[in-house]
């Protein structure tokens, strides 16, 4: 009797745990869709919002003033220029706005060239911010090269006026990341108001500092240091977070500057090493894109396929000791090398290259690399006939799988895909096919010989065990 009560709450025990699981996927699969709702919701309301009040429809009139959007992490500049009553007080005030005009209207060309939002301009001060309207992991970086940029501008006009009896302005610059909140103002030319922490910090820092200096938080320099020189400048006080570091941005590091000395622009070093840190905002997208338009027949070319050409390029990459430009080619390569397939099957390799050269511009790839990674992607072509090292590579980690314990589970996915569009037969006839295939491949790189070319032999022996001959 104990022992059938003791195995009847072992058998509910088992029933509550399987129920919890399937709760526990149920609740995620809600979340999931709760979120996707929030950003349709959230991306129809910045449509709407721009839409002018007299075309809207009396339903939604309500979104007309403005919309507030959070974003968790934005980088906020603030100019304060000189004290323009100081200034004021010694010269034409007509001739005084003008340079004041031009100053900031050069101020809104930089922040243009790095992507940078401008927020407003009070009186004789200046705000931008990065990550706003378009979230992005390098806006840290951006806004401090933006920062650079105008003091070396300012620089540049205060030693036009040296010898002259005329004060001209001087400036300083407050620069904090963290999260804001936004209020979204306008339809034909949308503006935002940014309130939050953020913002007072950035003030505040730019209140600290000696004029003709960049000074940032300790959290934008966390997220900056490997790209900048910065010497500790002292602490501020924040109002709830008590005493905070800041530092004196001083130039780009010299294996980073275009010019060593003075260490305001950027080296292609530095922009390669940019790219790849940028890559995760890329490959958001493109995966989003993915995810979103490729036919569901793709059951082997979807976005785990995608994912893991990725992760064998740079895995690769390393192992055959190329620079990060390469893996930066060869990792973007791999994440468009199938987005063709979003506009057909046969020839994909054309249109995943012809999305490269649509996206790829918005990114700051230059033409060189767009050329480059366009034919690591129509090196996939199948059979696969590589020309360089890269090309090697990405040969190598597209068919990655040919060599792995998962192969035939893999190879399954890529028939079940053909045989939705009746390119091929039955399961025998395709095993046969792969056994043919997977007999004549070879591939290309040391590391991936290293990595896949035993075990590549073994799923030979498997195939062949599976096909029937009579």
């Amino acid at each position: 009797m104990k022992k059938n009560k003791k195995k009847q709450l072992l058998f509910r025990i088992s029933e509550l745990i399987q129920k919890n699981k399937e709760l526990t996927v149920h609740v995620k699969a809600l979340t999931n869709e709760k979120n996707e709702i929030y950003k349709e919701k959230k991306r129809l309301e910045n449509i709407i919002a721009q839409i002018p009040r007299e075309h809207l429809p009396k339903g939604v009139q309500y979104l007309s003033n403005s919309q507030s959007l959070k974003f968790d992490m934005a980088t906020v500049l603030y100019a304060d220029l000189q004290d323009i009553k100081e200034i004021a007080q010694r010269d034409d005030s007509f001739a005084l706005m003008d340079e004041l005009d031009n100053i900031f209207l050069h101020f809104n060309q930089i922040v243009k060239k790095y992507k940078i939002e401008k927020i407003k301009t009070i009186g004789d001060a200046y705000m931008c911010a990065g990550g706003i309207p378009e979230k992005n992991i390098t806006n840290p970086v951006d806004v401090v090269l933006a920062a650079l940029e105008m003091q070396d501008y300012m620089m540049k006009l205060k030693e036009k006026y040296e010898g002259q009896e005329k004060e001209f302005w001087d400036f300083r610059i407050g620069i904090h990341t963290g999260p804001v909140t936004a209020d979204l103002r306008g339809r034909k030319k949308p503006s935002y108001d940014l309130k939050g922490a953020t913002v007072h910090i950035a003030t505040r820092i730019a209140s600290a500092s000696e004029y003709g200096e960049v000074n940032v938080s300790i959290m934008t320099y966390e997220l900056i240091k490997q790209y900048f020189n910065c010497d500790f400048n002292g602490k501020i006080p924040v109002k709830y977070k008590g005493n905070m570091e800041i530092l004196r941005v001083k130039k780009i590091k010299p294996a980073y500057a275009v010019n060593k000395k003075i260490g305001r622009y950027p080296n292609q070093i530095f922009l390669n090493t940019y790219l790849l840190r940028q890559f995760t905002d890329l490959q958001e997208v493109i995966l989003d894109k993915l995810e979103k338009e490729l036919p569901s027949y793709l059951y082997y070319h979807n976005v785990k396929h995608t994912i893991d050409v990725v992760n064998q390029v740079e895995l690769i990459g390393y192992g055959e000791g190329v620079d990060d430009e390469a893996i930066l080619l060869l990792k973007t390569a791999a994440l468009f090398h199938d987005a063709g397939h979003i506009i057909t099957y046969d020839n994909h390799e054309f249109y995943s290259a012809q999305l490269a050269k649509e996206y790829l511009p918005k990114f700051k790839y230059n033409q060189e690399q767009i050329d480059k990674i366009c034919e690591l992607i129509m090196a996939t072509k199948i059979p696969p006939k590589p020309n360089n090292l890269l090309e090697k590579i990405m040969c190598d980690a597209d068919l990655d799988y040919l060599g792995r314990s998962d192969f035939i589970p893999v190879s399954n996915t890529l028939y079940n895909e053909l045989k939705q569009q009746n390119k091929i037969g039955d399961i025998n006839e395709w095993n046969k096919k792969q056994l043919q295939f997977i007999f004549h491949h070879q591939y290309f790189t040391h590391t991936a010989l290293n990595l896949r070319e035993i075990n590549k032999q073994k799923q030979i022996e498997r195939l062949k065990s599976l096909i029937d001959d009579s």
